[in-house]
């Protein structure tokens, strides 16, 4: 899924603004002035179409994340595990462990 402001495609194919979207566990909604995609794997993401980015876990997955998200148990002190399971230094040096090309 790429969005850009209120632009939306999945897998380049373009999703008019507005219209709901299914395929393959992969849903896309326009709730008020956000886009949200929702997946099968218990993972909803919304966007403001600007800076403001919210992203919610079904309980099954209760600290079996890693990543920008965290571990997901509550526990501030493994939130900034890195990919290889260390913890970050420091926040700069977690983000930039996550970035990808």
């Amino acid at each position: 899924v790429l969005a850009q402001g209120r632009n939306v495609s999945v897998n380049g194919a373009a999703v008019p603004e507005g219209q709901p979207y299914l395929h393959r566990g992969l849903g896309l909604s326009w709730p008020g002035h956000w886009v949200a995609v929702a997946t099968s794997l218990g993972v909803r993401v919304a966007w403001d179409g600007h800076l403001a980015v919210t992203v919610t876990a079904e309980p099954e997955l209760r600290g079996t994340t890693w990543g920008l998200c965290g571990t997901y148990t509550d526990d501030p002190a493994d939130d900034f595990v890195l990919p290889d399971g260390d913890i970050a230094p420091s926040a700069s040096a977690f983000v930039s462990a996550w970035k990808v090309p």
